[in-house]
């Protein structure tokens, strides 16, 4: 679709509607036009140019909000305007930078640009979406100014996969707010400001006097934020302060609230923490281990059954790698297997929620994953039996990887697994995926291409055969579009680059099995028809064909004769009638020359046995007399193709396709591509497939392969391999009748 404005800022529309007789307009056409360029704008080349876009979106949003309160649009409430800092413009700058055009050298006249490197996002959103999304933060705040994590916070709904970080938290975030209140809920607000902020102060002496201001709730109330004091101190790391609250009475287990009816800067990935969670999100071990002895839940809000839509404290410290943090956590109870719902409509989790498994393998901390991994279950009721495992396509380890998990065998660990495999592949932390693997875990399509992608591009050879030894594993039934799509181009891809004869052989292990034990699809022959019509005055001239195909005594004979070939200086006797219906190419030729009884046709290309078969063919009527040497038949095989003859060059085609092997079969393919006979072509194709592990030791294919010489001739034999194994295993495993041979 195209992109445009929505009508709530549609600036047109609204100067129609506010157009009133004798009233200047705010803008001109060509001025409503710049502006919304600017709007949809997704990329910028400089920093002053999104300096200039910016400026101009804010002109035009502002006085729009103005007139239309309320309607989504991403202006602030307060009076006044919304400026943007600097930093702020230097962080949209960098998502909406484009790095595809970088000057060569700037210096040269005239200046070069050249493409370097691709955005890794798919689809970009427009400057008007940025703006909005970002004042919506700055709002959230409070503030009359639009910051560097205001951006980042837009980038993080705006662009899925995007790892920024979540707003630190700022202790005086949550008294800039200025709704009006009367007199004394404006005092009670005043004083709560100020306890809290004697409580930030890390002052232990003024815990007393700070807990009398708070208001009813003491020591347990809550600012905008929706944050306890204790909580507030746990973000700080403040052990002091944190021992003292807890002797005052402080809630361990309490939660940020849900609502934003009272509590309205709340942050919504803050929702149902608790003071644990944030301790453990700082990486203060000091304060978590206070907390933990003092009582708090370890698993932090989660209740025993429910859904989880918060993180638990276990989860941030393996997102985060934090060893000593994860060990403390698993030493108290805390359950790696618990999960998190994402509720973000933007990115999506196919594999289902995260588990400390997934956080840790999606960050590549093989140490903190190792001792997830070590952590004895709480129930083992759920054992698979060995018949289990082998139906869930689980090779057995070898002995050597059991340390890393005694107890694999659970289901619950084993879904727990493949989902983190999965992360760790999508992440690109190899080494990760390939220790999930060690211990059992089977290998899908999708995290096995993604590795072998990953290996490949870091240029690890190891790990590449690693991976390619593993193909065989994946059951038939992962067999996806994706094998087609992603998987073989990338295959042939590292056939192509890699000259390492140890993974020219895995891949051609892996594409005899992908083209599965079915034999090779035969040619059919073709029935001889006649390719032109006689008029009325030649049927006297159709009888005599008729005559002349059911008696060979005519062949090469001179009696009756109407036209003669010279070939290699020999002549050959034949008849215009018959050749005239044969081909088009000897209609062509006897057009070209007078019908008279010494009409002689010169013959430069085709050897005189050759010719003389090539009549033989026509004259019998069929290629079932014809006696062909084998070192003849690659010549028929062009003969047939000059002259026309379709039924000849098919039965050429299935001779050469039954007395292929692996000495001739090359020379075969070379003669077939030159020729462009396609479909012989297409079955030394499915030849080499079904026989490339011992022909991938054969010099003439190898030069085959490799041959730069063919590309630039327009010959790419990986290429047409990589077609024609598609096809195989779109017919075998993907077509609606699988097993069908196409």
């Amino acid at each position: 679709g195209v992109l445009c404005l929505p009508d709530s800022l549609n600036l047109h529309k609204e100067q129609q509607r506010s157009n009133k007789p004798g009233e200047v307009q705010m803008f001109s056409q060509s001025e409503l036009r710049t502006i919304e360029q600017s709007l949809l704008a997704t990329r910028v080349g400089s920093i002053a140019e999104l300096s200039d876009l910016v400026s101009r979106a804010m002109h035009h949003l502002q006085p729009l909000n103005a007139k239309q309160h309320g309607n989504g649009t991403p202006m602030h409430q307060k009076q006044g305007s919304l400026y943007w800092e600097p930093e702020a413009l230097y962080t949209l700058c960098y998502f909406m930078h484009c790095p595809q055009m970088e000057w060569e050298n700037p210096n040269v006249e005239p200046s070069k640009v050249t493409l370097q490197t691709e955005r890794p996002f798919i689809v970009l959103p427009p400057l008007m979406e940025w703006i909005r999304v970002a004042v919506a933060h700055a709002g959230h705040r409070r503030s009359f100014s639009v910051d560097s994590d205001d951006v980042r916070q837009a980038a993080r709904l705006l662009l899925p996969g995007v790892d920024c970080e979540p707003r630190q938290l700022k202790i005086d975030d949550c008294f800039c707010a200025s709704r009006k209140l009367d007199a004394v809920a404006t005092e009670a607000k005043f004083k709560q400001d100020l306890g809290f902020r004697m409580l930030n102060c890390g002052r232990t002496d003024l815990v007393k006097q700070a807990i009398s201001l708070l208001g009813p709730d003491g020591i347990n109330s809550m600012s905008e934020q929706g944050m306890t004091p204790l909580m507030y101190a746990c973000v700080r790391g403040d052990e002091a302060m944190v021992q003292m609250l807890l002797d005052a009475g402080a809630d361990l287990n309490a939660e940020v609230v849900s609502t934003a009816h009272k509590y309205p800067s709340v942050h919504p990935e803050t929702r149902h923490w608790t003071a644990l969670t944030f301790a453990v999100l700082h990486g203060h071990i000091p304060v978590v281990q206070l907390l933990l002895d003092a009582g708090a839940k370890v698993e932090g809000s989660l209740e025993h059954g429910e859904e989880n839509y918060s993180e638990t404290p276990l989860q941030l410290a393996a997102a985060a790698g934090n060893f000593e943090l994860v060990s403390l956590l698993l030493e108290r109870g805390a359950d790696p297997m618990i999960g998190t719902m994402y509720r973000n409509g933007i990115s999506m989790t196919p594999q289902g929620d995260m588990n400390s498994f997934s956080q840790a393998a999606a960050h590549g901390h093989r140490n903190v994953f190792r001792k997830l991994l070590a952590q004895p279950e709480k129930e083992k009721s759920d054992i698979l039996s060995l018949e289990e495992i082998l139906a869930e396509g689980t090779d057995l380890p070898d002995s050597a990887a059991a340390p890393l998990c005694a107890s694999r065998n659970s289901k619950a660990k084993l879904k727990a697994l493949k989902e983190a495999m999965y992360h760790s592949a999508e992440h690109g932390y190899v080494d990760v995926t390939i220790d999930i693997r060690s211990i059992g875990v089977p290998w899908t399509l999708h995290t096995w291409l993604e590795s072998l992608r990953t290996s490949f591009q870091q240029h690890r050879r190891p790990l590449i055969q690693c991976l390619l030894k593993e193909f065989k594993s994946i059951q038939e039934e992962e067999y996806t579009e994706e094998l087609i799509t992603q998987g073989l181009p990338l295959m042939f891809e590292i056939l192509k680059a890699s000259k390492n004869e140890v993974i020219s052989q895995q891949l051609s292990v892996i594409f005899t099995h992908c083209y599965g034990p079915y034999p090779i699809p035969k040619l059919v022959e073709i029935k001889r028809k006649q390719t032109s019509r006689l008029g009325k005055r030649d049927l006297l001239a159709f009888f005599f064909l008729l005559f002349v195909i059911l008696d060979p005594h005519f062949l090469n004979n001179k009696e009756m004769s109407d036209v003669t070939f010279l070939v290699e200086g020999r002549p050959f006797y034949a008849h215009r009638v018959l050749l005239f219906t044969a081909s088009p190419r000897f209609k062509a030729l006897l057009s070209s020359k007078p019908s008279s009884d010494s009409t002689c046709i010169e013959i430069n290309y085709v050897k005189y046995p050759i010719f003389q078969l090539v009549m033989q063919y026509l004259y019998y009527g069929g290629a079932e007399s014809l006696l062909i040497k084998n070192n003849e038949i690659m010549e028929l095989l062009s003969a047939a193709k000059f002259f026309q003859l379709e039924a000849l060059q098919r039965h050429c085609e299935i001779i050469c396709a039954k007395s292929i092997n692996t000495e001739n079969c090359v020379d075969i393919y070379n003669h077939a591509k030159f020729l462009g006979v396609t479909e012989l072509s297409s079955y030394c194709e499915g030849y080499f497939l079904k026989n490339m592990m011992v022909l991938i030791e054969n010099e003439a294919f190898k030069q085959l392969l490799y041959d730069k010489n063919g590309e630039t001739s327009g010959q790419n034999v990986l290429q047409d391999l990589q077609r024609t194994l598609a096809t195989r295993i779109q017919s075998i495993h993907l077509s609606s009748s699988k097993g069908s041979i196409v």
